[in-house]
């Protein structure tokens, strides 16, 4: 009877031997650096369970042992549930890592960068092309509905959603430096003030112009001088749907569009870009006390403005010879090809 306790004792001190020595070196597993040899984003389906997760991460070369991954899953003594998504797994990473990461929800963080001045047909061509965002856009989205700014997206999201915080964020933005806009402005309504700021906007890329341009604006809308905006008139033309890559002429100028501030008067019918926060906060405040009613390219990146007619017909002269020298400076540093040589001799004038 005595023997037969001593095996009964053997084998159990066997058997917690042997598991303890299993545990140490399933956890020595664990720990242990995984197999992947540089950082690489992997993407966790929703839905995803134990065997379908260990699969996809021994597949990408995250793992090793996909078995103890799954066991490590179901004894987690505080088990977390695994968020879906797409995960920056850095080189080496050791599973027990790799299931801290999954269940944190640290998934990677996507931009997109939408500038100032695009049309809103511009915007929705970018969001359409846009690498890692689901579904179609089925939003009714109008110009100036949008503000340009960064945005942060993850993969799988939407693109009707990441539009829908560009939209909100316009209306935050404009309602607050409509909230905060200078006293007297001749403008009826926020709308008013998103058309300015898309003028603004298109008139300059200048940021300590943007005050100047909108003092302009301001003065001859006071003065109820038409406004006489390019962009405008371009924005007529293409409906913010096409580029316009030439000059505007005279017909371009008396076309008769909603939009050709060289012909109506006051604002145009509606927004002629996507503004930025900055031309936006210009239209509500210009530069206080400036009188300018012109202004005209500089030929340094920015322009020159005049209060009396006289001064700018002084500046778009200076603009205008600036051009015709630009232009002839183009003209001699082309290569001058020499005219072939005649296969026969021309024949001589004849006499009448």
């Amino acid at each position: 009877m005595l023997s037969y306790f001593r095996w009964v004792l053997f084998f159990v001190a066997l058997l917690v031997t042997v598991m303890g020595g299993a545990l140490y070196l399933g956890h020595a597993i664990l720990v242990a650096e995984g197999p992947l040899d540089k950082t690489k984003n992997v993407v966790i389906p929703r839905g995803a369970g134990p065997t379908t997760m260990s699969k996809l991460l021994q597949e990408e070369g995250v793992i090793s042992h996909p078995r103890l991954f799954r066991l490590a899953l179901m004894i987690d003594p505080s088990p977390k549930p695994i968020k879906a998504g797409e995960y920056e797994v850095p080189a080496h990473t050791s599973m027990q890592s790799l299931v801290e990461l999954l269940q944190s929800g640290k998934v990677v963080q996507r931009r997109l960068t939408v500038p100032e001045g695009m049309t809103t047909a511009e915007v929705l061509d970018l969001v359409r092309k846009t690498e890692a965002l689901s579904g179609e856009i089925t939003l009714d989205l109008k110009e100036g509905d949008l503000l340009p700014e960064t945005y942060f997206y993850s993969r799988d999201d939407t693109r009707d959603g990441l539009l829908m915080r560009m939209k909100e964020a316009m209306e935050k933005t404009l309602d607050e430096a409509w909230r905060k806009r200078a006293a007297g402005l001749p403008l009826a309504n926020k709308r008013d003030a998103l058309i300015l700021a898309s003028m603004i906007e298109k008139e300059t890329a200048v940021p300590a112009e943007r005050t100047k341009v909108a003092a302009v604006f301001i003065n001859r809308l006071r003065r109820r001088m038409k406004l006489e905006s390019d962009p405008t008139t371009i924005y007529g033309l293409t409906d913010g749907k096409v580029a316009f890559n030439r000059e505007l002429t005279r017909a371009d100028l008396t076309s008769n569009t909603p939009y050709n501030t060289y012909v109506i008067s006051g604002l145009p019918r509606g927004p002629i870009c996507n503004p930025g926060r900055a031309s936006i906060v210009a239209a509500t405040n210009p530069l206080a006390r400036d009188r300018s009613l012109f202004f005209v390219a500089d030929g340094q990146g920015g322009h020159a403005f005049a209060l009396t007619l006289y001064e700018h017909q002084r500046n778009v002269e200076r603009w205008r010879q600036i051009q015709r020298e630009r232009a002839e400076s183009q003209e001699q540093a082309q290569p001058q090809t020499p005219a072939p040589a005649p296969a026969t001799p021309a024949p001589a004038p004849r006499r009448q």
